[in-house]
């Protein structure tokens, strides 16, 4: 039965898990922390790690390695705090569940069943066949909101859609004709290239393109110098360019089209497959499709994106909200006021919270 003390280890194994926050999609972010009970002492921690960056050591792995050679005797008495399901099968690493039954330890805790096919109690069950002790659904919404693109790209068969804009004071998120205005701070726009470092996409429709001629990469973002059980730094990686150019009417000399990151362009003009420009795709959206957008976003989740943020203008940013296939909004507004230009889209959804960046606010919904 989970306690108290309980909570407190699994609270730091989901902030570990957090670091791998933009490095390990389309893995789930994960954490773990080890202890080891002393006599009637309070539990100390022997280890901990957290899946630093896809295709690397899991969670698990990492945590065991961290325990120091003379607390290793110490593992088979140990408790196993992690925060999503360990892993049954052989992908670009071994089985962490496999793992943890090598080294008999005696309890794991998790949040979270791992909603992959590939797992999705098989981690469990190999535990509980070794004899190890496991409880399940410790903090489990709190693992879910660390881990929501991972559970909404198997549970909705979609990706994670965040959608992104800035209005003024009086309501407007352009000028006239949509001629582009500075409408938030500095503060603000460096924390949208941390969050577009954090996605692995980023869409924006044809009017924005054109009119806004926007590069959508991360270089107000470069990097962050935090902790690595592997000595480097992790840097930021510009996501994946989506533009939705229904006639393919946008000029290559844009910003979109200089080779730099991977650019796709969702379209309906047939026959027309390949862009012949470097790192920039194609893909053909059928006009018995049926909602383009529903198309778009299966092709995306055939693609194994978890994610994506959405920066356009207010056309398809309605056309997300209208058509319900979103789960975050995140609006600043700041003091600036147009008078006339094009309107910002009509908020929806469940108010999550709310703060002050620079001089702008930010309020960010959640679709309930």
């Amino acid at each position: 039965m989970s306690t108290g003390i309980d909570e407190r280890f699994m609270l730091r194994a989901l902030e570990l898990a957090t670091l791998g926050r933009g490095q390990v999609s389309p893995n789930p972010m994960v954490g773990c922390v080890i202890t080891h009970e002393s006599g009637a002492t309070e539990p100390r921690i022997i280890g901990e790690g957290w899946h630093q960056r896809y295709g690397d050591w899991h969670a698990e792995v990492n945590a065991v390695r961290s325990v120091r050679p003379e607390d290793r005797h110490l593992l088979p008495e140990a408790t196993v705090y992690v925060t999503l399901e360990p892993c049954s099968h052989w992908g670009k690493t071994p089985p962490c569940a496999d793992l943890l039954i090598e080294n008999r330890v005696k309890r794991v805790i998790c949040c979270n069943d791992d909603p992959n096919p590939l797992v999705s109690g098989q981690g469990f069950a190999k535990l509980r066949a070794a004899g190890i002790s496991v409880e399940t659904g410790l903090l489990a919404e709190q693992g879910r909101q660390v881990n929501a693109r991972f559970f909404t790209f198997f549970e909705r068969k979609r990706p994670y859609i965040v959608l992104k804009w800035a209005e003024t004071s009086d309501g407007f998120i352009a000028g006239e004709q949509g001629r582009q205005v500075s409408i938030s701070g500095e503060l603000a726009h460096r924390l949208v290239h941390r969050w577009r470092s954090e996605e692995p996409a980023i869409m924006v429709g044809a009017n924005t393109a054109r009119l806004d001629n926007p590069r959508l990469n991360v270089r107000l973002w470069p990097g962050l110098d935090g902790p690595s059980l592997d000595g480097p730094s992790k840097s930021s990686q510009n996501p994946t360019r989506i533009v939705l150019d229904s006639q393919l009417s946008l000029d290559h000399s844009l910003h979109l089209f200089d080779g730099s990151q991977l650019t796709m362009v969702y379209h309906r003009v047939e026959d027309k497959n390949e862009s012949g420009l470097p790192n920039v795709t194609y893909s053909f959206v059928p006009e018995n499709a049926g909602s383009s957008l529903s198309h778009v976003l299966d092709d995306l989740y055939q693609r194994k994106i978890q994610s994506v943020l959405v920066e356009g203008g207010t056309r398809l940013l309605t056309s997300f909200i209208e058509a319900g296939l979103w789960d975050e909004m995140r609006v600043f507004r700041s003091q600036a006021m147009l008078g006339t230009g094009i309107a910002a889209p009509q908020v929806r959804g469940k108010l999550s919270s709310r703060e002050t960046i620079g001089k702008d606010e930010l309020t960010i919904y959640v679709n309930a």
